[in-house]
């Protein structure tokens, strides 16, 4: 299945470039990151997700990679649609949504990716609760009129933040974590929001940051960045793998991995009435993983109501993020913001 977003098509399974730059004691080679990100072109994962402050500096990120891919691929760049988040200062990191510093981010987010490449999408990677926000939504779509960037999207927003937004500029695409290990967004009104308005949802962590692969039996499993995030602490992480052994059961039922159900899930779930177009964008620093993910396989109504009859009685234990970090979260705020 493909989807059109801002004039171009593509496939509903995108493909984030954030594990690409993590921090590693062995990190990857340039020319497996090439590798990596030709073999999710060449499955069909066009949509690529990256950041301004994914990889060591504001200096070397998704967008430098992305430059240097591009030289070595020029028939590629127009074959992507790119999504960027800017907006945040480092060391350290904090959220500055005012317009000066979101014009400074969008420069350097055209100035790293050079000439062959196009930024698509771009948006503030998170919200503060000040009224700067909205008016920096102005900043970046002076930038979709000059055709400098494709269009505004937003991340890690509510309903109502999403609501305002649209009244404002014409928003592209909504990036928020949805998951079977985070459902939130399907009972807030954020969904709800997307649908109505027709915004797609690109869905980020949707194997819950390696933890529905099955493959994590204890934190120390889990990348370093992820393995000291509450529900992955102590008995926070028993009681979540009860939704993993239970994803592992429905994978064996359909004969898939519990990664591929996770994903085909919220496939599934984009086709249900009144429901937004749901696109995962999972990231993957392996040629295996890659492969696995993209693999989509048709989930039954059946198949759904069993989910849903399991997630009813099933509750996460543990927050998202670290609590510095809830500031930052546009979902725990009801402040009323105004232009």
């Amino acid at each position: 299945m493909t989807y059109t977003i801002v004039g171009k098509e593509v496939k509903n399974i995108g493909y984030g470039l954030m594990s690409l730059n993590l921090p590693r004691e062995n990190p990857i080679s340039l020319e497996d990151k090439f590798t990596m990100i030709k073999a999710a072109l060449d499955s069909g994962a066009n949509l690529l997700n990256g950041g301004e402050f994914y990889g060591t500096s504001l200096q070397d990120n998704s967008l430098t990679l992305l430059k240097q891919y591009f030289e070595k691929y020029p028939e590629d760049a127009n074959k992507v649609v790119i999504g960027i988040k800017g907006g945040l200062r480092l060391q350290p990191m904090t959220v500055d949504n005012s317009p000066e510093y979101t014009r400074q981010s969008i420069e350097n987010c055209l100035s790293l990716i050079g000439d062959k490449g196009k930024i698509d999408m771009w948006e503030m990677g998170r919200r503060t609760t000040q009224d700067e926000y909205l008016l920096s939504l102005r900043v970046i779509d002076s930038y979709v009129q000059q055709g400098k960037i494709g269009g505004v999207t937003l991340t890690e927003v509510n309903a109502k933040t999403i609501r305002q937004a649209a009244k404002i500029v014409k928003v592209v695409g909504v990036e928020i974590e949805v998951s079977l290990f985070h459902t939130d967004p399907l009972h807030n009104g954020i969904c709800e929001a997307c649908a109505e308005l027709d915004i797609p949802i690109f869905a980020y962590s949707p194997l819950g940051r390696g933890f529905l692969t099955g493959k994590m039996q204890k934190p120390e499993d889990l990348y370093k960045l992820f393995r000291q995030l509450p529900r992955f602490q102590g008995e926070n992480f028993d009681a979540n793998f009860k939704l993993v052994e239970k994803v592992k059961e429905w994978a064996a039922k359909k004969g898939c991995t519990p990664a591929q159900f996770s994903i085909n899930w919220l496939l599934a779930l984009s086709k249900r009435p009144g429901m937004p177009k749901i696109i995962p964008i999972p990231g993957a620093a392996s040629l295996e993983r890659i492969r696995e993910n993209l693999h989509q396989v048709e989930l039954t109504d059946e198949d759904m109501d069993e989910v849903d009859a399991f997630l009813k009685e099933f509750s996460v234990s543990g927050a998202r993020f670290y609590e510095e970090q809830t500031q930052w979260l546009d979902s725990n705020d009801t402040t009323e913001v105004t232009i």
